[in-house]
């Protein structure tokens, strides 16, 4: 909750102002799936896409994210929800600064992803899932975590000891099994576009 001797103050620059400036409309991309589904992958090949036509996209990248704002937090399922609401909040601040944000964390609770979409605001807000069967990332794991998850040595990880829930209405679906990264995220752009989060300065007035 916040302090009740705090005030939230508004500046005299509009989020119209900033994306005029862009050329485009803040938004926060999040990409949701299991472990090694390609996420971060997926979010980096947008993030480039987005750069070579001018644009100013950033990733938050989950991992990234507890090397320094969330490094006290563990994998309790409380601090995976604060892990998100952080995460949620800092992407909110992204976006409303006219910046297309792109966050790639597991994410495993629907409650915990809507409250993500209440900070953002519901139009700013695109839920990508990254649907990759749980054998494809196993047969990927790239850091070798389901191998130990399944001797036990990583308690509560998501697919294995702990549950994904799904997106029930997600704004794109990312079958990464049999859609290449390259794809996946020209599918990520063309979202934007149809979205009108790419629009021309000209058309933002």
């Amino acid at each position: 909750m916040p302090s009740s001797n705090t005030t939230l103050h508004h500046g005299s620059v509009s989020a119209h102002d900033r994306e005029r400036l862009l050329r485009q409309r803040g938004c926060v991309v999040w990409l949701t799936g299991l472990s090694g589904s390609g996420k971060s992958t997926i979010a980096r090949a947008v993030e480039s896409a987005l750069m070579s036509r001018g644009r100013l996209p950033f990733v938050l990248d989950g991992d990234n994210l507890r090397h320094g704002l969330n490094s006290d937090l563990g994998f309790s399922d409380a601090d995976r929800r604060e892990n998100i609401r952080r995460t949620g909040e800092v992407a909110a601040l992204f976006a409303e600064a006219g910046v297309i944000v792109l966050s790639a964390l597991i994410s495993p609770f629907r409650d915990d992803r809507e409250r993500v979409r209440r900070a953002v605001g519901e139009e700013r807000f695109l839920e990508v899932f990254v649907d990759t069967p749980l054998e494809v990332c196993e047969q990927r794991d790239p850091k070798g975590l389901y191998q130990r998850a399944r001797r036990g040595e990583i308690p509560e990880f998501t697919g294995i000891s702990s549950p994904y829930e799904a997106p029930a209405e997600p704004a794109l679906t990312l079958r990464t099994a049999s859609v290449g990264v390259d794809e996946a995220a020209d599918e990520v752009v063309r979202l934007l576009e149809t979205r009108r989060f790419l629009t021309p300065a000209m058309e933002l007035a």
